[in-house]
């Protein structure tokens, strides 16, 4: 049975896509924004700007992480009790309030301000993901999770290249700075208006799914219609004490965590660094500054390509092209950001090259690991997606701080080799684990009826115990009459 070429499952994917899209550029535009905050001559000289040091700006860029770790778990409770329409909306929505906030309370609070806001953001972010992965497990048949998976996650890439290039752009212009805010908010609440009319939490509740591709999705995942229609995926009770004793989980969590260090300390810091080291202006660096993230979109769309040639041939299972891909996608970005450390201003071209190879090579970390939570536990991909976000965006939190007390001088080269240095030394770590014992298959507590086949397990486990007790006393009492008869009979 196949389904529609396109039909609502790629429509689905395509909301996805742009779901992420608009929240990076809430997400990552203060890189550039506080560039052009704190630097009259890359920014309208008729609007303020603000001494604001180092240290005070990486505050400013951890301070979105603040936030965006405390409600991973909500995003995934919330999925499960509302689904994933709701919940996406809301977080896509409150964010975009957020945005609009910056430009009126900046001038009044300063950067302290600025953190609080940021810090709300993040809250609102930090369900999205868990909502996206809850929300692909029930769209996306299994041959095509990788591709629609994939497809919807190069918003990643997509949305750092739109961030980088659009803000700089915005910042040079005659709005200034205030203008990457309101840019913000308007494709924010845009997409929450497409988001109310087209997304559905199931292909059964998809008022414009077609009959044919209904029965192709739920006919591919092998589910009982019965019981789907009888039990919604959120009443299926969490086996939390499996989930939090899986190896594989934390494998998983182990390398997202690495990855997050690599990718926030480029996200957050390419701004920076082409301006101190690299010498570049606003405008170029703007340009320049999303370069990597364009080589990132494109080369993601090749790792798509490459992952299903390999799959559908049957060269590779799932499991050696996410541990090859995800080796590719980590250990040559940790070669190349070791050799980036080691040019200057008069090396702009290669020093260029190596950062675009660097991020555009890591965009395959989506088929590589970020999928893997779907692998483990389609049932609780939310709540994975909540454990293991938890934990790699409380790396981005540490990483503008890091470079905060280590470089005191941006336009010191030597102190970014230490900054690139350490990102290549955790790169290599986290894949080196997940290649040893990460695992691409569903897992066991994954069942709806595991938590039931345990108790009745733990139950005739019980009554065997019981019962061999039971026996054993008997023994015991016979042997102690068998006892006091033999006496007797000796006395006899």
């Amino acid at each position: 049975l196949t389904g529609p070429a396109f039909g609502q499952r790629h429509v689905q994917s395509l909301l996805i896509f742009f779901a992420i899209v608009v929240n990076y550029m809430g997400k990552f535009n203060a890189s550039v924004a506080v560039v052009a905050m704190t630097n009259s001559d890359t920014s309208n000289h008729d609007i303020p700007t603000y001494d604001w040091n180092e240290m005070e700006r990486s505050y400013i860029l951890s301070s979105f992480f603040w936030g965006y770790i405390l409600t991973q778990f909500l995003g995934g409770w919330l999925c499960r009790r509302f689904g994933a329409r709701i919940t996406m909306f809301a977080s896509t929505f409150g964010s975009a309030v957020m945005a609009i906030l910056v430009p009126f309370f900046v001038p009044w609070g300063g950067w302290q301000s600025f953190c609080a806001i940021r810090g709300c953001m993040g809250a609102f972010q930090g369900m999205l993901f868990p909502s996206i992965h809850t929300h692909l497990a029930n769209w996306c048949p299994p041959k095509e999770r990788n591709r629609l998976g994939a497809l919807s996650n190069t918003g990643i890439d997509f949305g750092s290249v739109v961030t980088m290039f659009v803000s700089g752009l915005i910042a040079a212009s005659s709005i200034g700075w205030p203008g990457i805010f309101y840019v913000a908010c308007g494709v924010e609440v845009l997409w929450c208006i497409f988001w109310l009319i087209f997304g559905a939490n199931t292909p059964r509740q998809s008022k414009f799914i077609s009959p044919e591709e209904l029965e192709y999705i739920e006919t591919s995942k092998n589910e009982n219609k019965k019981l789907e229609e009888a039990k919604e995926m959120r009443q299926i009770p969490v086996p939390w004490k499996a989930i939090l004793t899986s190896v594989p989980l934390w494998t998983l969590f182990l390398v997202r965590c690495t990855q997050a260090w690599g990718n926030s300390t480029l996200q957050a810091e390419i701004p920076a660094y082409m301006k101190g080291v690299l010498q570049m202006d606003m405008k170029s660096n703007a340009l320049y500054s999303a370069l990597p993230y364009l080589c990132s979109w494109i080369l993601a769309f090749v790792y798509v390509i490459m992952a299903d040639i390999l799959l559908t041939r049957g060269i590779l299972t799932i499991t050696g092209i996410r541990k090859l891909i995800n080796s590719l996608s980590s250990w040559l970005p940790a070669i190349f950001l070791v050799g980036l450390g080691f040019l200057d201003s008069d090396q702009k071209t290669l020093a260029i090259v190596l950062m675009c190879l660097s991020v555009g090579i890591n965009a395959g970390s989506t088929i590589g690991c970020t999928l893997n939570t779907i692998d483990l536990s389609p049932n609780h991909a939310g709540i994975l997606m909540g454990i293991v976000n938890t934990g790699g965006n409380g790396i981005p939190i540490l990483t503008p701080l890091v470079v905060g007390v280590i470089v005191k001088n941006e336009n010191d080269r030597a102190e970014w080799q230490v900054v690139f240095i350490i990102s290549a030394v955790i790169f290599f770590v986290g894949n080196l684990f997940y290649v040893i014992f990460g695992q691409m298959v569903s897992q066991p507590w994954d069942a709806a009826d595991f938590l039931d086949k345990q108790k009745a397990s733990h139950i005739e486990e019980n009554g065997e115990a019981n019962l061999k007790a039971i026996e054993a006393k008997k023994n015991v009492k016979q042997a102690e009459e068998k006892n006091m008869s033999d006496q007797q009979d000796i006395k006899t």
